[in-house]
């Protein structure tokens, strides 16, 4: 086994391994603002300068069929924004990375009562899209579409979990696992998602076979309702979640799952990042469905509704279920770490404080505050649109729980140029984003900063003291290059990144940070949206020709840390 420390592998953390995929830019899991198609010299790159472009230009390319989302800097500083606390400048070292210096080693701690599991999503791995009653969800439609996947393929069988969920829930007891987060299909629910519509009783005995088959195991289930897969009925009928009607239905969807399975889940997920459906479906296009016509107006709207709808099932859920149940219900919401370039300019600190709040502030504030950050409302003014009193009301405390979704964090600043307000939510934001090179990065370019997860969790404790938030890492986890099996199983960069991430969660419980559990991302390899299959996350290696999975390093590794609560992290190997 290789146990030369991450600090010094430096090289192997280098994206330009990755040759076998197209140039992209950094982040955000799901979760690339930047969608870069192949020229016919597929060997060229297409890069831009941080900070100098403004424009956004989407066009076909005569040689590719493929749609060109080309970001300008304004566009790529939408992507990767971070933030430290002005006040806490004096309190905060410089982040860890993994360069070649060595960081120190610390053993972890975790409380006893420490939630450790693994996610997926139903589009991710179900597959079965056209069977039992299961009716079209807007990434169906989308797949179609030539070119917008990166290896044209869907999520057709993806990893054929709705035929195996017995093989599967087998693989989660060997590895160890006491919980695990999934999401339910909408459309395997409500097929035509409206409310009132036809009820799909095959897809509720699906459900209820995956749940009673986990529990028989010894296995918690964490449900979300929605990760991303809109009927595309609701979206044909008025525009998904640009329209309000949605929340009626999605509330009605949520009432039939909580009714046919609230007795087992004790754990619910309304949304996962929001952040993301609003920004990547409606303002880059690079996720279903596609839309990037009003990058400066429709996220706003699509973030307004999913939050009331958010909302709705939360007040819902609380009316009627949570006490007969004893269950909770939360929200993840995506957030990455952004550093001020200069940790002593104050304009740097102001313009990472910012950023932060047009990701993850925008859907954590209206619930721990009552209403969206200020600096938005500073910078959108009528294009943000207004809650009404009673909709702060039902906003304002409406989650028993945060969970977090961190993978990265990157550089920023205050802008050399003026920005021009309106083009898109990028340059909403008005920052500047740099690279730093002696951060290591994974495959999807995503920069490696495990002091990234520790500063974000710090940042929420200071942000929403008062409320004395519970936090979950609902989703954390590494890409790594794997075009074969044998390269898949000796993932020790995937083990590193974990280890040195957890051990960051660790420290910021330490802080007095109230982190209650982990989920690594993901269980299994599995359809990576825009990416299609050429983007592996799973603790478990998945031939995408036999469906056959096989543990991989960072399988073993984390069964171990599973089962010693974290103690194993930071000691000598």
């Amino acid at each position: 086994m290789n146990t030369t420390p991450i600090n010094q592998q430096s090289s192997l953390l280098n994206s330009s391994e990755c040759e076998d995929i197209p140039v992209y830019t950094n982040r955000n899991d799901d979760r690339i603002l930047e969608h870069i198609c192949p020229t016919e010299n597929e060997n060229d790159n297409i890069n831009s300068d941080h900070g100098e472009e403004t424009l956004m230009m989407v066009w076909k390319h005569d040689g590719c069929n493929k749609r060109y989302i080309l970001f300008s800097a304004m566009l790529l500083c939408s992507i990767f924004f971070s933030a430290r606390v002005l006040e806490q400048r004096a309190t905060r070292r410089n982040p860890q990375i993994l360069s070649s210096s060595k960081p120190a080693k610390k053993t972890a701690s975790f409380p006893d009562d420490f939630i450790w599991g693994t996610g997926t999503s139903a589009y991710q791995i179900e597959g079965a899209t056209h069977e039992d009653g299961r009716a079209p969800s807007i990434w169906d439609t989308y797949c179609t579409e030539a070119g917008v996947i990166l290896d044209n393929s869907t999520g057709d069988v993806a990893c054929d979990h709705y035929h195996r969920v017995k093989e599967d829930v087998l693989l989660m007891k060997e590895l160890g696992l006491k919980t695990y987060r999934f999401s339910i299909a909408w459309t395997r629910i409500v097929p035509h998602g409206s409310a009132g519509s036809a009820v799909n009783t095959a897809g509720i005995d699906f459900y209820n076979h995956l749940l009673d088959t986990l529990i028989d195991h010894g296995i918690e289930p964490w449900v979300t309702l929605h990760h991303w897969d809109v009927p595309q009925t609701l979206y044909d009928s008025y525009g998904g979640w640009m329209d309000d009607q949605i929340i009626n239905d999605f509330t009605f969807y949520a009432h039939i799952c909580f009714d046919a399975f609230g007795d087992r889940v004790k754990h619910w997920v309304t949304i996962n990042e929001p952040w993301t459906i609003a920004v990547n479906g409606y303002a880059s296009g690079i996720h279903a469905p596609g839309r990037y016509q009003r990058p400066d107006v429709e996220p706003y709207i699509v973030g307004h509704h999913l939050l009331l709808a958010h909302a709705n099932a939360v007040k819902l859920y609380r009316n009627k279920f949570a006490s007969s149940q004893k269950g909770v219900i939360g929200i993840s919401n995506s957030g990455d770490f952004r550093y001020p370039k200069d940790e002593h300019s104050e304009d740097d600190q102001l313009a990472a404080e910012r950023s932060m709040e047009f990701q993850l502030g925008w859907f954590s504030d209206p619930i721990w505050k009552g209403d969206y950050p200020s600096s938005m409302r500073q910078q959108l003014g009528e294009r943000l649109p207004q809650f009404t009193a009673e909709q702060k009301m039902d906003l304002l405390s409406s989650a028993d729980f945060l969970g977090l979704n961190h993978y990265s964090s990157l550089l920023v600043s205050e802008p050399k140029e003026p920005k021009t307000f309106g083009g898109y939510w990028g340059s909403d934001m008005s920052i500047d984003i740099h690279d730093n090179p002696l951060w290591g990065q994974n495959c999807m370019g995503w920069n490696i900063v495990p002091d990234g997860m520790k500063d974000i969790l710090h940042w929420i404790n200071e942000r929403y003291e008062q409320q004395n938030i519970t936090i979950y890492i609902t989703e954390n986890g590494s890409c790594e290059n794997e075009p074969d099996v044998e390269t898949a199983r000796r993932d020790i960069r995937r083990q590193q990144y974990l280890e040195l991430y957890i051990q960051a969660v660790s420290q910021a419980i330490g802080l007095g940070v109230n982190v209650k559990g982990y989920f690594a991302w993901s269980l299994m390899d599995n359809f990576e949206w825009q990416f299609g299959y050429l983007r592996r996350f799973g603790l478990y290696y998945v031939d995408f020709e036999t469906l056959e999975r096989i543990p991989k390093q960072s399988a073993l590794w984390y069964r171990e840390t599973m089962l010693l609560n974290g103690a194993n992290i930071g000691k000598p190997k």
